[in-house]
């Protein structure tokens, strides 16, 4: 891959270094105490993997006996390194979740763009002056990459000045706005999902084109601009030899005397519909076209550590495998988006979302609940397990304390680092509460106990999560007898409690029966909107006010 200067790297690297040290004599705006050693060379690289809408059940050291998939690879990761058992997205589905991953912040927090463009021609999440996980790294002197699917946003130019779609880009020009502005050095991306056009990838900003042709794939068929050579069952391959080329160019500059150590960021968009496997996979699964295309995710993953270990990489690079959220439940051997698809899986043997209830967009575990693994050679003891509750938007803070990076306290505000675990998986990490969403509603996790503020699934049900959002709320007014006041919403019928120690499936409602821990976990989520962060320090504003009471379906409230 190309290397782009950034200037944020080069012309800063130094300078941050320096203020830290004076930072932390001072005392001011430090979320970590030490860090003794300030050489390249003692920081490891780091290699951060994401599948797309990949659930527990995907992956087979997860899924066990309710998982048909084939994926040595993944399982050979957890074999010489930790799972994490209890490991969520912070929403269940893709964009918030991208959001605090490269941020350390709630996406709830920020104010959208307006306008924005549909599909793959969003527009930016948040601001070229954001403090991303990528600008953290790069402070303090790491080669940075990203790799595979984007979809936080680019600014494209257009033909017209207007804001950009799929009529009016100038495929010619390079992105006035994209990751090389958010702290890689390097980048390959699609701007949005594989089902989602544009369908051309962009590296460093300039489009790989031309882009004359129009295209659609199997799940939805959107169709839409495409660069003439854009396949859909190529993309995996394309990005894994990017992948693949950077760690080579690392190992390079290594050999040629560069000290620097590296992060890749490598971002899959699979087994995300279109399930489009190459034809080298197709008919390889004992389980049918999905199984295929999990096994090609597989692969990828496997050409990533097989590289490390050709380029002598592997010993001092920190690895991450994790999915994005859960898996949709429209997806399986049926290549078009079909409902309630997971029934047919399921019927092969072959449960997504593992021992777990519901799918993608959904309250319930299956719905953020995610595989992750972690790799550190030397560090982290072989096929080891930690029970203890992490979200991904922790990717910064512990990559932070892994870097050496002192954290300014206005940075990464709703991320917590479990650096302590990866030594000692019996400690708990720094976590002790976690808020999620689906598509519609938030849930608060303490300890054994999850809050849901609202009946259901907690979104639209139109591909199989049930109850269905908007049935469950007319169930919960009907029983509750009458339209509920404002103040009467954060009870029974109209939230759920469950305890997951005891009931991991989430089958029995204690709300009714534990007001008092009702109120005590939605204290937690009202904290967090007023203080704008979830770690100590003081208190941050939001970009925006959110009122979770806005969720409610407005039929639902008293007339």
């Amino acid at each position: 891959m190309e290397m782009v200067n950034s200037p944020h790297k080069k012309t800063f690297a130094s300078i941050v270094i320096n203020l830290v040290a004076i930072t932390s004599l001072s005392g001011l705006g430090n979320r970590f105490a030490t860090a003794e050693n300030e050489t390249n060379h003692a920081r490891p690289n780091i290699v951060y993997i994401m599948a797309d809408d990949m659930g527990l059940g995907d992956v087979k050291c997860f899924g066990k006996d309710k998982s048909k998939a084939e994926t040595p690879n993944i399982d050979t990761l957890s074999r010489d390194g930790m799972m994490f058992t209890d490991a969520h997205a912070p929403v269940a589905h893709c964009i918030p979740t991208r959001i605090a991953i490269m941020t350390g912040r709630y996406a709830f927090r920020f104010k959208p763009p307006t306008p924005s463009g549909p599909w793959g021609f969003l527009n930016p999440r948040f601001a070229k002056t954001q403090h991303t996980i990528g600008s953290m790294l790069q402070s303090v002197g790491y080669h940075t990459g990203y790799v595979g699917k984007w979809h936080l946003g680019v600014t494209m130019q257009t033909t017209d000045g207007k804001n950009q779609g799929p009529k009016n880009v100038d495929y010619t020009k390079p992105l006035a706005q994209g990751p090389n502005d958010h702290g890689f050095d390097e980048s390959f991306i699609l701007p949005g999902s594989l089902d989602m056009f544009p369908y051309v990838f962009a590296k460093n900003h300039h489009w790989v084109g031309p882009v004359n042709s129009k295209k659609g794939w199997s799940a939805f068929n959107r169709i839409g601009p495409a660069a003439d050579d854009f396949e859909d069952y190529k993309v995996l391959d394309t990005f894994s030899t990017e992948a693949e080329s950077f760690l080579a160019d690392r190992a390079k500059a290594r050999t040629d005397g560069e000290s620097e150590p590296f992060f890749l960021y490598f971002s899959l968009t699979a087994p995300h519909t279109p399930t489009s496997p190459s034809p080298k996979f197709r008919g390889k699964s004992k389980l049918g076209l999905y199984g295929d295309f999990l096994m090609e995710t597989d692969d990828c993953v496997g050409r990533i550590l097989k590289a490390l270990d050709r380029h002598k990489l592997a010993e001092n690079t920190l690895v991450v495998f994790t999915s994005d959220h859960g898996a949709a439940a429209y997806a399986g051997n049926i290549a078009k988006a079909t409902a309630n698809q997971f029934e047919i899986m399921q019927a092969l043997g072959h449960f997504s979302s593992g021992i777990y209830r519901g799918f993608k967009f959904s309250a319930y575990e299956g719905g953020t609940r995610i595989p992750l693994i972690v790799r550190w050679p030397n560090k982290i003891k072989p096929a080891s397990q930690c029970r203890s509750v992490v979200g991904l938007h922790d990717m910064m803070a512990t990559f932070a304390e892994v870097a050496d990076v002192r954290l300014d306290e206005r940075h990464a505000p709703d991320s917590f680092s479990f650096v302590n675990t990866l030594t000692n998986p019996a400690k708990n990490a720094e976590r002790e509460s976690l808020i999620c969403r689906s598509t519609n509603h938030f849930t608060i996790r303490k300890g054994d106990w999850k809050l849901l503020l609202c009946p259901g699934s907690g979104c639209g049900g139109n591909y199989g999560n049930s109850p269905r959002r908007n049935d469950a709320w007319k169930d919960a007014v009907k029983q509750f007898g009458r339209s509920p006041k404002r103040s009467e919403i954060r009870q029974a019928p109209f939230c759920q409690l469950f305890n997951l120690k005891n009931d991991p499936t989430e089958s029995k409602n204690l709300a009714a029966e534990h007001q008092a821990k009702v109120n005590e976990l939605s204290a937690i989520l009202d904290s967090a909107m007023a203080n704008g962060r979830t770690t100590p320090g003081k208190k941050l504003k939001n970009d925006r006010q959110f009122n979770p009471s806005n969720d409610v379906p407005k039929f639902v409230w008293e007339k």
